[in-house]
């Protein structure tokens, strides 16, 4: 008989609580990133001291960003649908990746956009299922936006859950987490899914910063205000008309430009970290300081990416990817809050073996 998922908030009794700051990154774990974007979950589990070793992601600027920064990881481009468990097989034909993570496309749950059921996107967490329901991972982390909260009154996030018991991860928690407490210089929350596939309770990192220890935007991209545009740094900003600046000149500190406006076009304020940044066809927020938009390296730092990090494609390009990824600090607190259970999952050795993966069907089809 199946166990019945059970929806596990962020204040229930069976979350591990980790502090992450007191977390040994001895060992090296593996982590597979799916719906990688520019590779902002794999940043921060790198830093947690993990291993990335299969990406996948189908937008060729994102594609571009991470083969330049993450040289030593395959990757798998295109259309995550052409995947094959053969070809997944086949990348782990031992131990499974101890971990995989993702952000299936959040555009149909956020409560910035039109929120369709139908939209095609929002049902890509099925794919990511399907990867982990062949790889069988000892973790598996999904993130996304607050909205799947309350898409189809629940519904959405129910299917989920309902889809990783289907596959042997039968105790999913669902987190909130605020990003400024992770020391990002943002205000961002995220939701995580966590769910393994031994019946432990699953990590949840503690806060490492009070709110008022948060990091405010100055602290993070003053020394840039000065700076020429650098397209080779990734400091450009939208090109604003002279009576464009004199317009942006005029906003107050956390007042927008336009009304009804409340995600872009809003003047950043000295002392307070950054609003949640988004792209937003290269109208993100205002300088605290100066009269223009806020440039893809400046979203950059507000979002924790340290500034070697370099992101492929225009402008344009460049903020979409700033915009829709998790902040790497974030990803962190994650990875390092799960190392304590791989631990005492997987003993001395890592990446030790779990149960075997389902039945390869699709090696049968091609008669391997």
């Amino acid at each position: 008989m199946q166990k019945t998922p059970k929806f596990r908030s962020y204040e229930g009794s069976d979350i591990e609580w980790v502090d992450t700051s007191q977390v040994d990154t001895g060992s090296t774990y593996r982590v597979v990133d799916l719906f990688a974007g520019a590779g902002g979950l794999s940043l921060g589990f790198g830093m947690a001291g993990y291993e990335p070793v299969l990406a996948v992601e189908a937008d060729a600027d994102a594609y571009a960003t991470y083969a330049n920064n993450f040289p030593g990881t395959r990757l798998h481009t295109g259309l995550i649908e052409d995947l094959s468990e053969y070809d997944l097989l086949a990348l782990f034909p031992g131990a499974p990746p101890d971990v995989i993570c993702g952000g299936p496309p959040c555009q149909s749950h956020s409560t910035a956009g039109k929120r369709d059921p139908a939209d095609p996107r929002g049902h890509l967490y099925q794919e990511f299922l399907r990867v982990a329901g062949i790889l069988r991972p000892h973790f598996l982390v999904m993130e996304n936006v607050p909205g799947l909260l309350s898409i189809e009154q629940g519904g959405r996030i129910q299917r989920i859950l309902d889809g990783l018991a289907g596959i042997g991860y039968p105790d999913g928690s669902v987190m909130m987490l605020e990003s400024a407490e992770f020391g990002v210089p943002q205000m961002r929350r995220r939701l995580f899914i966590v769910a393994n596939r031994y019946g432990r309770p699953n990590p949840r990192p503690l806060p490492l910063l009070s709110r008022r220890r948060f990091i405010p935007v100055e602290c993070a991209i003053n020394d840039l205000k000065g700076r020429p545009r650098d397209p080779a740094t990734n400091h450009e900003w939208t090109r604003h008309t002279s009576e464009m600046e004199m317009r942006l000149a005029r906003v107050a500190p956390g007042e927008t430009l336009y009304d009804g406006y409340s995600g872009s076009w809003r003047r950043l304020r000295i002392g307070l970290p950054s609003p949640t940044i988004k792209h937003n066809n290269g109208a993100p927020h205002i300088h605290y300081e100066l009269p223009r938009t806020i440039s893809a390296r400046e979203m950059a730092r507000l979002q924790s990416f340290p500034d070697s990090f370099r992101f492929s494609g225009e402008m344009a390009s460049a903020m979409v990817q700033v915009g829709n990824a998790v902040p790497p600090l974030l990803a962190k607190a994650i990875g390092l809050a799960l190392r304590p259970s791989l631990e005492a999952i997987s003993g001395v050795s890592p990446g030790q073996p779990g149960p075997p993966p389902i039945a390869a069907s699709r090696r049968e089809e091609r008669g391997s």
